[in-house]
């Protein structure tokens, strides 16, 4: 676990440098910010295509050898961009054209080394397992966007890809080592035989049959539309009513890095996250944000910062642990595809609306109604969900087609 983790630390970092330096080179080739964001939205729509073929592949097929090679193309992408970048061959439309090969390579790269690294640790340890995840994504967004500016000065965009390629190159090495817990070898050979069959239909059937996933998606679906696009709209309100400048956003910004490593590292203390922890962490995420929307002053907002991106950070582990936990070990790659064709599409769709809602309430009136919509969406899922006398939700870790009382046969 240990080399894992350094490995995707050392992954993380490059991909988001890598990112940061692409984004630099489309306004370089272009001088538009509009393409810039059209190859984000490029490499991303894989994702929503093709998020369930993705997760039954990582079903199918052995864990290791599916990340391993997945991580091993992902590194071909970086060094083509490389050489063509280094030869000045790069045009905007090739450009496109990585991207989209680089979200349909995610689409199966995702789900698989986030199972692989559960994998490695006993059942009882894969919340603190994805806790760490967490913390070292966090910390690899962080410093990779900033080695960013360095890499550009020093070893040129061509040299930044080819540093991102590396470090594909290094989880490629360490991922034959690895050595699965034998919890997950269990596992998998107690599977049924038939496990893979049906592919992403049948992820997609399991998912709606289960309303513990269910009601995972619209919490998660409402937060982040009206709730979690913090870079836009405590950009718009420290920079229009409360009259701050470049500098008091960049701390708002190092202050939500810093709530979400925070957070991540107290998530690592959960052991059974339900999605009743989910909707009360997005609740209180909801009345921290309509608390911000209404300071009058710029400290007032900065106090409330980083519990607000505490509480993002330990619900979205929170919210990945149940994904990773609640389905049984056969379905998990399928589900985690079925969470990534959503989450993109409300990924792509969160910004573009939140902007129109700052454009007509104004900031402070898109972060207070966003804030009270996520309350009472909550509310009422808690109400129903009373009404229904529903018994409570559990993460099952095992397929659960048999008697407790036939095992002991």
């Amino acid at each position: 676990m240990r080399w894992w983790s350094a490995a995707n630390l050392v992954s993380n970092l490059g991909t988001w440098m890598q990112l940061t330096v692409q984004n630099l080179l489309v306004l370089q080739l272009t001088g538009s910010a509009a393409a810039t964001g059209l190859s984000l939205s490029v490499q991303a729509a894989p994702g929503l295509l093709f998020g369930l073929l993705g997760g039954a592949v990582v079903d199918r097929l052995p864990r290791k050898l599916t990340a391993a090679v997945s991580q091993a193309l992902l590194a071909a992408v970086a060094f083509t961009t490389a050489v063509l970048v280094g030869c000045g061959m790069l045009t905007v439309p090739v450009l496109m054209i990585l991207a989209a090969v680089t979200g349909l390579i995610a689409t199966v790269d995702g789900p698989a080394t986030s199972l692989l690294g559960n994998d490695l640790v006993p059942e009882k340890d894969v919340p603190s397992a994805i806790a760490l995840g967490s913390v070292v994504h966090s910390v690899g967004r962080l410093a990779g966007t900033a080695l960013a500016a360095v890499g550009i000065a020093t070893i040129g965009t061509a040299g930044a890809y080819a540093l991102n390629g590396a470090s594909f190159v290094f989880v490629t090495a360490v991922i034959p080592f690895l050595k699965l817990h034998p919890d997950a070898a269990a596992a998998a050979a107690a599977a049924p035989a038939d496990a893979a069959a049906g592919g992403g239909r049948a992820g997609l059937a399991f998912f709606l049959s289960r309303r513990t996933l269910v009601a995972l998606a619209v919490i998660a679906a409402v937060s982040a539309v009206l709730g979690r696009n913090y870079q836009l709209t405590l950009a718009t309100l420290v920079t229009g009513p409360l009259h701050g400048g470049a500098g008091a956003y960049g701390l708002v910004s190092a202050l939500l890095a810093v709530g979400g490593i925070v957070g991540a590292v107290v998530a690592g203390r959960l052991r059974k996250p339900t999605v009743r922890l989910v909707a009360l962490l997005a609740a209180a995420g909801a009345v921290l944000q309509i608390a911000a929307g209404v300071s009058p002053m710029l400290m007032m907002l900065l106090v409330m910062v980083v519990p607000m991106a505490i509480v993002e950070s330990v619900s979205d582990t929170a919210t990945t642990t149940v994904l990773q936990t609640d389905p049984p070990p056969h379905m998990r790659g399928r589900v985690l595809g079925v969470w990534r064709s959503v989450s993109t599409a409300w990924g792509l769709a969160g910004p573009p609306l939140l902007g129109l809602l700052v454009q007509g309430a104004g900031e402070r009136g898109a972060l207070v109604i966003g804030g009270v919509v996520i309350t009472a969406v909550i509310g009422a899922g808690m109400l129903f969900r009373r009404r229904r006398g529903a018994p409570s939700v559990r993460p099952a870790v095992a397929p659960v087609a048999e008697p407790a009382f036939q095992t002991a046969a």
